[in-house]
C-alpha cells in the first residue's frame, strides 16, 4: 500500500505556477462564458436577480445564470491552461 501511495505521489504531473498569462487566459475563459450563457440559456431569469443595476441586455440574466457561466468559465479555463502548459505556451 505504501509503494502505491508513492507511486501516486511521483506521478502526478507538475503544474504551471500562477503568472499575469494565467490570469489572462482565465479571464478571457470567464467572458467568453458569460457572453456564450447569455445567448444560449433557453430559460433565463428563473431565479433571483443580481443585487447590482444592470443594463438592459442583461435584464433577464440573474444569480442561477451567473453561477452557472463562471462555473462554465473556471471549467473552460482550466483546461485551457493545461493544455497550453502542457504545449509549452504558458
Amino acid at each position: 500500500m505504501f509503494s502505491t501511495l508513492i507511486f501516486a505521489v511521483s506521478s502526478t504531473p507538475k503544474t504551471i505556477d500562477w503568472n499575469v498569462s494565467v490570469c489572462l487566459v482565465m479571464i478571457l475563459s470567464n467572458l467568453s462564458a458569460l457572453i456564450i450563457g447569455r445567448y444560449f440559456i433557453q430559460n433565463p431569469g428563473q431565479g433571483p436577480a443580481l443585487p447590482v443595476p444592470k443594463a438592459e441586455v442583461w435584464h433577464d440574466f440573474g444569480i442561477p445564470e451567473l453561477l452557472a457561466t463562471t462555473s462554465f468559465g473556471h471549467i473552460l479555463g482550466a483546461g485551457i491552461i493545461l493544455g497550453l502548459a502542457n504545449a509549452g505556451v504558458l
